[in-house]
């Protein structure tokens, strides 16, 4: 039997959470404001950073882009973070990865102060989100767990499968499912026979880093496919770490690549800016 297979639209679920927070922030009787800090030239970074930028203009969110060249010394970085956690108009502070090879990037997260890191990377927040009492939460993740809402999955007694273990997407997400009354298996894609473990899921969440990775054939028919993987492929082509071609008709319900959860990202990103500013 052919499964008629739901495309959750995350552009549309993402532009509605941005007009939302727009209202909030025209309410607040002063301006959120972002810190993006930007070491280096990295294209995708570039990209992803200017695409930050307009968001926060768009909400009427202050932001503020601080460059740095590449060869930067890691004591500049944390100088400039620093200087950041004392400003009292900056509510967040993103430092956007990945850093150049000379930087140790966990440095640099645990510099930024923890009600300000809107990332949800410090382990602070990290630990909070562990012991049950979320602060602020990975943006991806997230956005992964909205999506699912909006869609009406049910996660209370759902088997879910996180393949991709980082402390970026699938840790928390494994954490955030788990909090929701999911049993969770954590994969990845040195997982013996991975195959056996995807038929058993009823939601499973793709953020290996691989493109086209898991396909059709890998999974229980009506299984729910969030793919949070962002890749090129060979055709220079945006992809995800999920063949979504192939799993139609056999999911119930799948993200695209692009238009899926990665327009989550920003707007969880300005939600969580505004938490942070009304938390301070």
């Amino acid at each position: 039997m052919t499964i008629k297979t739901q495309l959750i639209d995350g552009k549309a679920v993402a532009a509605q959470l941005r007009s939302e927070i727009k209202l909030q922030v025209s309410q607040l009787p002063y301006t959120p404001g972002l810190a993006v800090v930007l070491v280096g030239d990295d294209p995708a970074s570039q990209v992803y950073v200017s695409h930050k930028i307009k968001a926060c203009e768009e909400a009427g969110v202050a932001s503020r882009l601080i460059s740095l060249p590449a060869d930067s010394s890691q004591t500049d970085l944390l100088a400039q973070v620093q200087a950041l956690n004392q400003d009292s108009a900056v509510h967040g502070i993103l430092v956007q990865m990945p850093l150049p090879a000379h930087m140790d990037a966990q440095a640099v997260i645990a510099a930024i102060a923890p009600h300000k890191d809107v990332d949800g990377f410090h382990v602070s927040n990290a630990g909070a989100l562990m012991t049950g009492a979320p602060r602020l939460v990975p943006c991806t993740p997230l956005g992964v767990m909205k999506l699912l809402e909006v869609a009406g999955i049910a996660l209370r007694g759902a088997h879910a499968v996180v393949v991709g273990a980082s402390n970026i997407v699938g840790k928390p997400q494994a954490l955030l499912l788990q909090a929701a009354g999911a049993t969770v298996t954590i994969c990845n894609s040195k997982t013996r026979d991975l195959q056996a473990h995807l038929k058993m899921a009823d939601i499973v969440v793709a953020a290996v880093g691989k493109p086209n990775f898991i396909t059709g054939d890998m999974l229980k028919a009506g299984a729910v496919v969030m793919d949070v993987g962002i890749n090129r492929g060979a055709d220079g082509k945006l992809c995800g770490d999920v063949n979504t071609a192939s799993c139609m008709g056999i999911a119930s319900a799948i993200t695209p690549v692009p238009g899926g959860v990665g327009p989550m990202t920003i707007a969880l990103l300005l939600s969580n800016t505004l938490k942070a500013a009304v938390l301070q």
